[in-house]
Order: C-alpha cells, then sequence, then structure tokens
C-alpha cells in the first residue's frame, strides 16, 4: 500500500483521523483531545503503517491498528514521570482498571506474537543445520542437572569465538573443537549435539530474546 505521493498520503490520513482516534481511545480508554500526545504518536505510527503494508499482511486497517498499540503501548513503557493517579468516582476507577485489563491483556498478546515470531525464526536457522523442531524434542534433555550442564557448555564455547564461527559456517557443531577446548567428555557432546547448536544460537543472537528469558538466565550469567 505504499504511498509515495505526499498529496496522496495526507489525503488518505485526512480521510482516516476518524479510524486513527477510535484506535487511539480504544488503547488509552478515554476521550482525547487534538492536543494529546497520544494523537500525535498515532498519527505517525499510521503513518508507518503506510510504509510498511503489504498485502501478505491482510487487511490495512487491522494492520495498523496493531501498529497504532504497539507505538503507543512503547510510548507508555518509555514514559519516566508517571502522575500520581486520583480518581474523581467510581467509574472514572473502574474505567482505569478496565484500561489497565486491556493493556496487561494486550501486552500478552504481543508477547505470545512475538515469540511465535522467534520460533519461526529460529525454525528456519536450524533447518540450515537439518535438525527440526521433531529432532529437537527427541534430543533435548528432561533431567534438569544435564539441561544444567549443557547450558553450562554452551555459555563456555561462546567464549571460543573459533567455535562459533566454525559453527556458523560449515553449520555443524566442532565436536572435536569442544572437547579439546572445554576438556568435556566427547560422548556427552556428541550425545546431545543437536541440543547445544541450539543453545549456542540462542544465546548468541539478540533477536531470540523471548526464547532465551525460557532459560532463566541473565546476560553474564554462567560466564565468570
Amino acid at each position: 500500500m505504499k504511498l509515495t505521493d505526499d498529496k496522496n498520503r495526507n489525503e488518505f490520513i485526512e480521510e482516516n483521523k476518524n479510524f486513527i482516534y477510535k484506535a487511539t481511545q480504544d488503547v488509552c480508554k478515554r476521550k482525547l483531545s487534538s492536543d494529546d500526545d497520544e494523537l500525535s504518536i498515532a498519527m505517525i505510527a499510521f503513518n508507518n503503517a503506510c510504509d510498511n503494508f503489504h498485502e501478505d499482511r491482510g487487511n490495512f486497517y487491522g494492520y495498523a491498528a496493531v501498529i497504532i498499540r504497539n507505538a503507543l503501548i512503547d510510548h507508555f513503557r518509555k514514559a519516566k514521570n508517571i502522575p500520581l493517579l486520583t480518581f474523581e468516582n467510581y467509574e472514572d476507577s473502574k474505567e482505569y482498571i478496565e484500561w489497565k485489563t486491556s493493556m496487561n491483556e494486550y501486552e500478552k498478546y504481543i508477547e505470545r506474537d512475538n515469540r511465535l515470531e522467534e520460533i519461526k525464526l529460529l525454525s528456519a536457522e536450524l533447518l540450515e543445520y537439518k535438525i527440526s523442531f521433531d529432532k529437537l524434542v527427541d534430543s533435548s534433555p528432561s533431567h534438569i542437572d544435564t539441561r544444567s550442564s549443557l547450558l553450562n557448555l554452551a555459555c563456555l564455547c561462546l567464549r571460543y569465538e573459533e567455535i562459533v564461527q566454525y559453527m556458523k559456517e560449515k553449520k555443524q557443531l566442532p565436536v572435536k573443537q569442544i572437547v579439546m577446548l572445554t576438556g568435556t567428555n566427547r560422548k556427552f557432546v556428541e550425545k546431545w549435539r543437536r541440543y547445544i547448536v541450539v543453545l549456542i544460537i540462542v544465546l548468541s543472537n539478540k533477536n531470540y530474546n523471548y526464547i532465551r528469558s525460557y532459560l532463566n538466565i541473565k546476560a553474564g550469567d554462567k560466564n565468570d
């Protein structure tokens, strides 16, 4: 839908001001005035939606509504000066609670959506290593001690650039190098080869923030 003509773009935005206002109000859960920052943010988001929309993303207005919601939620998260909340009556407090509930539910939706995108991205990357998720399930340890040992080993491998570089260039785990550099038992490395590959990929790529959070580690852990 990319509108490159400024005149056409401005006319299109003008024609959709009511849509932008309603999409913003649905997130903010309150009446808005033309001076509100939220409307300016929504207008910019709508313009970005015009730039980035493609037909394979479905309905434009559904897409634009999501872009506006994302922009507003980012704005709320980044806001450092949060005013003291006071309520004149029960309806005001009820409206705020409903707004918070709506925000929490939407944040869960966004997190789930982002997590699914990461899984699709990881699945595509693993195919380069001839690893499918079905094979990965069969190659994943069930015992917590084994998972911890493998996580520690993957973190240790990340210290050695030659291991990571070899793996990403050859699309296979350098078992011999890992055994030599880390002193790990060869049979252990070979048994859990697929799982180690996944750990190294996830830990070394910032695109897998959500997946990495399930490993219950923070940046720097196990690397001291």
